[in-house]
Order: C-alpha cells, then structure tokens, then sequence
C-alpha cells in the first residue's frame, strides 16, 4: 500500500547524522598529539598473550623487570572505553569510542627482555630467547716496522 522508506533513505539518515557530528567536532583527533598516561604490571611470567583489540600496539623488549603500557588517547565524540588490565598470563588493553564516535589511540607495550609474546593470537617477534651474542672477528691492527712511516 504505502512505499517503505527502503535502505537508502536509511542510510541517507545515517550519514547526514555522521556527517554532522563530525562537523560539529571539528574532525580532528590524533593520539600522538595527546600527552600519554602510562601503568605499571608486576609480573614474573615467562609467556605473555597480549590482547589489542586491533588498537595499533608497538611491542618493545626492554630492560626491565615489570611490564609497561603507555597510553595515546584522544577523543573528540562517542563513549569512551579504556582499559589496561592484567590478568594471568593475559594484558588485555582497548581504547576507543562508541555511537556516532571520533577517537584515535594507540598503545606501547614495554616487557622484559626473555618473555615470549604473543599478541592477538599470533606470534612475535619476541620468543623469549635471548639473541645469540654477536662475534666479530677483527683483523689484527698492521703496525709499520720501526724506523719506516
């Protein structure tokens, strides 16, 4: 009888309500600009699984004893959610926003050196062995015989 609105008229709304959102916010958020708040984890694990929530993460052997996460947030619309907890075995960290959001983070994950790591399931690069010592071998230094230049 009468005609639906049909999906474009719906997602028409949708986007003229996003695109006035973001006008309103400026459109501008960026995480690194943003000074970082940082937490401290105690732990004498030997494995770790970290968990990201795909929030861009930089993974960093240091020397060290704890764990450290620092935090990049900036948010400009939407219901923030932040988390940074450690439980077990498992550091599971997520930042960002919901609804009609516009948010950008990003996280830095410092564990002592010899855990191994796996972050959001996969494995990286950090094993838990130690690198083998590097040997270089040097050629001896050539003096000139004595009274010659």
């Amino acid at each position: 009888m009468f005609p639906s609105p049909g999906p474009q008229r719906s997602v028409a709304l949708v986007v003229a309500v996003a695109a006035a959102a973001l006008g309103l916010t400026g459109c501008s958020v960026d995480a690194s600009q943003q000074k970082p708040e940082s937490k401290s984890f105690r732990y004498a694990g030997t494995t770790l699984k970290l968990t990201t929530h795909e929030v861009a993460t930089e993974l960093v052997a240091a020397d060290r004893t704890d764990i450290k996460v620092t935090r990049w947030f900036d948010a400009a619309a939407g219901s923030e959610h932040l988390t940074w907890t450690l439980k077990g075995d498992t550091l599971d960290i997520d930042a960002g926003c919901s609804g009609i959001a516009l948010c950008d983070a990003k996280f830095k994950v410092e564990v002592p050196r010899g855990i191994a790591v796996t972050k959001d399931g996969r494995k990286t690069g950090l094993t838990g062995r130690k690198p083998a010592p590097t040997t270089e071998k040097t050629a001896p230094e050539k003096t000139a015989p004595a009274g010659k230049s």
